[in-house]
Formats: structure tokens, C-alpha cells, sequence
């Protein structure tokens, strides 16, 4: 390819990613309001100035926008809308409810692009990355779609022809918190089930990450979804709270730190409701030394960088057999060091920005904490400035941690950030326990080529979430979710029925009633 080819190649890029800016920052994703009740975008009620945020696109710094916080009013105002179209919506069949699910999620196909450009200035992760988000989304969609039609009831034959059958029912109105990481799955997620289920769904998105939840619910609208049925309403931690003290709301699903799990789940059981949590991961990532080496560095960079390093499955503690430790670092830091930090509207960006300058300080924090116990940084680990425009972002190159040993600070605590520990281990039976040994179980991996060893070590890891040769793959219909602190119940498999519905049981008395009496 000639060099004038290349340089046309470069502009063309850095002309589209400009265009992409600035369609996105003065579209009507972004201008118009961003609460969704009753099958419309709606302005909050609450007008108290103490109660707004920013909308800042992390790459510059940016404020696309101030958003408004939604307050009592407005989520009573979504919750009552929620209830009355529950009640349209649950009389539907399944098969029916499965339709306008099928169809949401072929306009979410047809609309990819503009939803991933709406992640990527949300989250500011690269726009490939976005874009295989989306697509995970619309299968997930569809999915529950095709299961709507087959949630049902059992039937029991007793003795002397009486018999019991049982009818699988909504719970009604469920409220979502979603995490910044991975906003439009958040919401596809909680609410695909849910809706699947005959339930109405009230989502309160993370304040960072305001746009893709609103977009879905006007795909619902289009795809023929009754208004009431799905509903956001943004805010901050007290719109939260306000979603689950609410009397009306029967379920709760909340994605997010452990602290506030604990708080959401003291919330819900005041009122006895239901509640499912996926909360943080500090998981373990085991590499044989029969391993197929580049596959294991490939899967190691799978488990730690993805999304700025901001996934809570990340598997960040990378034990490695002694006698491939060397050659797996080598490997590992030559690749590292040639991942691309840039613009994430660019095709070639790897690395995006971090979601906020309170995260890249705490990224940045732990990696100081590293170094003063002991660790050795091979890579990384340094706030950048990609270019001049770039200059209010948060860019940190991905940081591989060598020397690391179990009880250091930032192998026992979630980073949340591309922070990567290796650690040697010699034997099975002294990694497996020292894999265990957190509060977490969120996920886990193993790398070897001895298939047999690979299932007699995840029979005894204990999380959730478990990966063989592989990390960070998410097929639709496997059941994803965690063991201990890192939460209770399932997405994303047929498992999820279960969490989004109540079953009730129904006796037949076929003979004359008998009596002590």
C-alpha cells in the first residue's frame, strides 16, 4: 500500500471519528430529555438544582449535558405507569409477548451503529467494542423472545384421579439499577427477562451513563411494546434508593459494587421483596505450563483489558506455573505494550478512556500501593495523553503487575481497572486454594492442554462464572452470575425465568371430601 493510500486511509478515519463526535453530542440522543415514562421521553418533575449531574464524554472531559435527577414524583410517576401496564402486558400470551421482544431486537440490529456510537461517548470505550456489545444485546433480546412462549406451568397426576398443576406467573413491576461498564447490556439483560415474564420494568441507569437505556426503551415502543411497560428514570444514588423503598415495586436487580448490593438488598427485605444481585469479582485466571502459551497471553489480555479493564468477571489475578513464567511475560508485555490508546470512535483504538477522573484516580492509587509492596510494573500503568484534545481525558496504559504475592492490596481488591497481577504457583492443589481464598466468586479460568486437570480444577473452584481455554465470553443462554459476596442469581440463561416469576400451586379434589370431623 503506497504512503499516500495510508495518509488518505488516516484522514478518512480522523475525519469520520470527528463526524461521529459531534452527531452523537448534538443529537436528539443526547438533547432531548432522558427519562422514558409511559412510552415517552419526559423531563423530570423534580426541578431542585442540588440534584443534577454532569454527562461527560470520558475521552475530553466534555459536558454533552446537565441532567436533571429524577425525585419521588418522577419514579412514583414511573412505577404507577408501570402498574398499569403490567396488567395489558400480562394478559398477552407468551407467544405474544415473545413477538414484540423478536422485533425489539431487530430494530436494536438495524440500529447497532447509532447505538454503539451512543456507548461509546457514554462509556468511552472503543466503538469496535461497543458494537460486539450490541450485538450480544440484540441476541439477548431475541432469546427471551423464543423463551416467552415456553414459560408454563406443570401438571401432576395424583391418586383416585385428583390432580395438582401449577401456573408460572409475573412477580409485576420489577426495578434495575444497572453499572456504568456496560450500560445498553444492563438494561437488555434485566429487562428481556422481565419482560419475557409478564413483568413491567422501571431501570434507573447509572449517572455516568445516562443515553443507551432511554434508546431501548423507544426501540420497545417501536417494536409494540404497551407504554407503561418499560421505564428510566435518572439520578444518583438517592433516585436509587427511592426505586427500591418504593411500596409498588415486587423485585429488585441491581449490577454493581458489593457495598451498595448490601444496602439494596437491606432495602428490599423491609418489605420481603425480591432481589438479584451481580456485584464484584476478584477472579483467578490459572495457566498451566502445558498450556498453548499464546493462547494463555491471549486469554490473560481477554481477562484484564477489555473496556479499560472495567469488567467485573475480569479474571485479575493471573496465576502462571513456574516454569513458563518467564517466556508467559515475555510474551505478555511485548503484546501489551502494542495495544493502541486513542480516540475510541477510531477502528484500530484498543484502549479507550476511562470512565471518570474519580476512577482513574483510584486506578492510578492501587498502582502506587503496588509498587510500595513490592510489585514490579513491567508495563504500563501511566496516565497518557493520546493528543492535545485528549488532554481533560483519562487514558492509562494497560499495567501488567509482576512479584506479586496473595496478600497484597491490589491483589485482594477489585481495581476495576486494566491492573493485571501475575502470580507463580508450583502444584494444582496450592493454586486452587489460593484462587479461593477471596470473598468473591464472580468468575474464574483455567488454560492446559489436559482436558481432564481442566475439569478437576473447575469442579472445585468456587464461582459462578467459569472459563476453560477461553475468558470474557458471554454466549447467549449460559447462565452468568456468582458464588459468595459477588451476588445471588443468574442472567442471561434460561435460569433467569426462574428470578422473574412466581409460581403457583393448584389443587383439584375429583372425589367427595373427606374428614375426621
Amino acid at each position: 500500500m503506497s504512503c499516500l493510500v495510508k495518509n488518505r486511509l488516516v484522514y478518512l478515519a480522523a475525519l469520520h471519528s470527528r463526524s461521529c463526535h459531534t452527531v452523537v453530542a448534538k443529537s436528539a440522543v443526547v438533547t432531548q430529555p432522558l427519562n422514558f415514562l409511559n412510552g415517552k421521553r419526559m423531563e423530570p418533575v423534580n426541578t431542585d438544582k442540588q440534584q443534577q449531574f454532569p454527562l461527560q464524554y470520558p475521552a475530553t472531559g466534555e459536558v454533552l449535558k446537565t441532567v436533571q435527577s429524577s425525585g419521588a414524583v418522577d419514579v412514583d410517576i414511573a412505577v404507577t405507569a408501570a402498574k398499569n401496564g403490567q396488567k395489558i402486558w400480562a394478559s398477552m400470551s407468551g407467544f405474544e409477548r415473545g413477538q414484540v421482544l423478536k422485533r425489539a431486537a431487530d430494530i436494536c440490529r438495524s440500529k447497532q451503529e447509532e447505538l454503539a456510537r451512543a456507548e461509546t461517548f457514554d462509556t468511552g470505550k472503543p466503538i469496535w467494542e461497543a458494537r460486539f456489545d450490541i450485538q450480544g444485546c440484540s441476541d439477548s433480546v431475541e432469546y427471551y423472545g423464543g423463551l416467552a412462549s415456553t414459560i408454563s406451568g406443570e401438571f401432576l397426576q395424583l391418586s383416585k384421579r385428583n390432580f395438582a398443576y401449577t401456573i408460572r406467573e409475573p412477580l409485576g413491576v420489577v426495578g434495575g439499577i444497572g453499572a456504568w461498564n456496560y450500560p445498553f447490556q444492563m438494561a437488555t439483560w434485566k429487562s428481556a427477562p422481565a419482560l419475557a415474564c409478564g413483568n413491567a420494568f422501571v431501570f434507573k441507569p447509572s449517572q455516568m451513563t445516562p443515553l443507551s437505556a432511554v434508546m431501548l426503551g423507544e426501540i420497545y415502543k417501536e417494536a409494540g411494546l404497551p407504554d407503561g411497560c418499560y421505564n428510566v428514570v435518572q439520578g444518583e444514588a438517592e433516585t436509587g434508593q427511592l426505586l427500591c423503598n418504593h411500596p409498588s415495586i415486587d423485585k429488585m436487580t441491581f449490577t454493581g459494587s458489593v457495598p451498595v448490593g448490601s444496602k439494596v438488598m437491606e432495602a428490599c427485605a423491609k418489605d420481603i421483596k425480591h432481589v438479584t444481585l451481580e456485584l464484584g469479582g476478584k477472579s483467578p485466571l490459572i495457566i498451566f505450563e502445558d498450556s498453548h502459551l499464546d493462547n494463555a497471553v491471549t486469554g490473560a489480555m481477554l481477562a484484564n483489558f477489555l473496556t479499560q479493564g472495567q469488567v467485573c468477571s475480569n479474571g485479575t489475578r493471573v496465576f502462571v506455573q513456574k516454569k513458563i513464567l518467564n517466556q508467559f511475560l515475555e510474551k505478555l508485555v511485548e503484546r501489551t505494550k502494542k495495544m493502541k490508546i486513542g480516540d475510541p470512535f477510531a477502528e484500530d483504538t484498543t484502549v479507550g478512556a476511562t470512565i471518570s477522573r474519580q476512577q482513574a484516580d483510584k486506578v492510578l492509587s492501587y498502582i502506587d500501593i503496588a509498587k510500595k509492596e513490592g510489585a514490579t510494573v513491567l508495563c504500563g500503568g501511566e496516565e497518557v495523553t493520546p493528543e492535545p484534545k485528549y488532554s481533560k481525558g483519562q487514558f492509562i496504559s494497560p499495567c501488567v503487575l509482576s512479584n506479586c504475592h496473595d496478600d497484597m492490596t491490589a491483589v485482594k481488591d477489585e481495581i476495576f481497572g486494566s491492573v493485571m497481577s501475575v502470580l507463580e504457583f508450583d502444584s494444582e492443589e496450592e493454586v486452587i486454594d489460593r484462587a479461593n481464598n477471596t470473598e468473591f466468586g464472580l468468575a474464574g479460568g483455567v488454560f492446559t492442554r489436559d482436558l481432564c486437570r481442566a475439569h478437576r480444577v473447575i469442579a472445585q473452584m468456587q464461582a459462578g462464572s467459569l472459563y476453560v481455554n477461553n475468558y470474557n465470553v458471554y454466549p447467549v443462554g449460559v447462565p452468568f452470575g456468582g458464588y459468595k459476596k459477588s451476588g445471588i442469581g443468574r442472567e442471561n440463561g434460561p435460569e433467569a425465568i426462574d428470578y422473574y416469576s412466581q409460581v403457583k400451586s393448584v389443587y383439584v379434589e375429583m372425589n367427595d371430601v373427606e374428614a375426621p370431623f
